[in-house]
């Protein structure tokens, strides 16, 4: 059992791996960023979280969920971040003393950016202070992603149906919900709105698209993953898009073009997640490998 502080080490093309999660078996499965990049929580399928800042070490390390932790996300204002785990249940934590202060069961989750609102599957549930407000049923099979539009007034799910709702959050109770796009073939396992409002989505059918929601439009399709797609992350100008296939790579699109502008393959396992800093200096892999995460400079624009 580690029970240290991680260790930073080089990795390959000039990234950083860093270790400390328990288990034999317990690789990193997510990772965020807190606001303004000074804290990174990661969770582990050994069951715990652990919170560090870059270039420091670890800060504290959280236990209480008894399957492994699948989701980790930080409130807008940093003050909360919220956990969820295969033991179906969710816990909302305080940021500074690593306090648990709600538990549900739920599945995926996501934060409203205005930090007013939380989103969590499996069946699709819409909660604010812990409290429920509303059921979101429409999707024919279980909820798997979901994020938040920019300004907080719509929130997106996907579902193993292979479908992707889009809900009015606008509208007076109950929510109202207003489209659907169609178009991949497989289970919607990752779901990213960037900074302007259009939208990401990653599948089982290895392919990502880039949505418009608002005129329901597919801008564009992304194609190169040889396993399904398990993360996804927009730059924080939006301009780029990184994505980790259940596989030892993860690429960055150009997401005016289309095209693949760098494929990242010193990822030391299995990527499950990735996620920029919020300056977008820096993309964040967590791959399977005994709880290491690594850190890459992101490919400059090529003009």
């Amino acid at each position: 059992e580690n029970s240290g502080a991680p260790g930073t080490l080089p990795g390959p093309g000039g990234a950083k791996a860093a270790g400390g999660h328990r288990g034999e078996g317990g690789p990193v499965k997510a990772s965020a960023f807190s606001p303004g990049g000074q804290r990174l929580l990661t969770a582990s399928e050994d069951g715990g979280g652990m919170a560090g800042r870059p270039g420091v070490g670890l800060l504290w390390r959280l236990s209480g969920h008894t399957g492994p932790v699948k989701v980790c996300r930080f409130f807008l204002d940093g003050r909360l971040f919220a956990t969820t785990s295969c033991d179906y249940t969710i816990r909302l934590w305080d940021t500074a003393e690593a306090k648990c202060l709600h538990q549900r069961s739920v599945g995926t989750v996501s934060f409203s950016p205005d930090s007013t609102q939380l989103a969590s599957g499996a069946q699709g549930s819409l909660l604010q202070s812990g409290q429920m407000l509303q059921h979101l049923g429409g999707h024919r099979d279980s909820v798997q992603s979901s994020d938040f539009a920019p300004s907080s007034d719509s929130l997106a799910t996907g579902s193993w149906d292979s479908t992707i709702s889009i809900w009015d959050l606008q509208m007076a109770t109950p929510v109202i919900f207003h489209q659907e796009l169609e178009g991949h073939s497989g289970n919607i396992s990752c779901l990213c709105y960037s900074a302007s409002g259009l939208l990401a989505s990653g599948s089982w059918d290895k392919t990502i698209h880039i949505w418009k929601p608002s005129t329901r439009s597919l801008l564009v399709q992304l194609k190169g993953h040889v396993t399904w797609v398990k993360s996804i992350a927009f730059s924080p100008d939006g301009s780029q898009l990184a994505s980790a296939g259940y596989s030892h790579i993860v690429k960055v699109w150009d997401c005016n073009t289309g095209k693949c502008i760098e494929t990242l393959k010193g990822v030391l396992d299995v990527a499950h997640a990735c996620a920029f800093t919020p300056d977008g200096k820096l993309l964040v892999i967590a791959p399977w490998a005994k709880g290491r995460r690594q850190t890459a400079a992101p490919p400059r624009d090529p003009w």
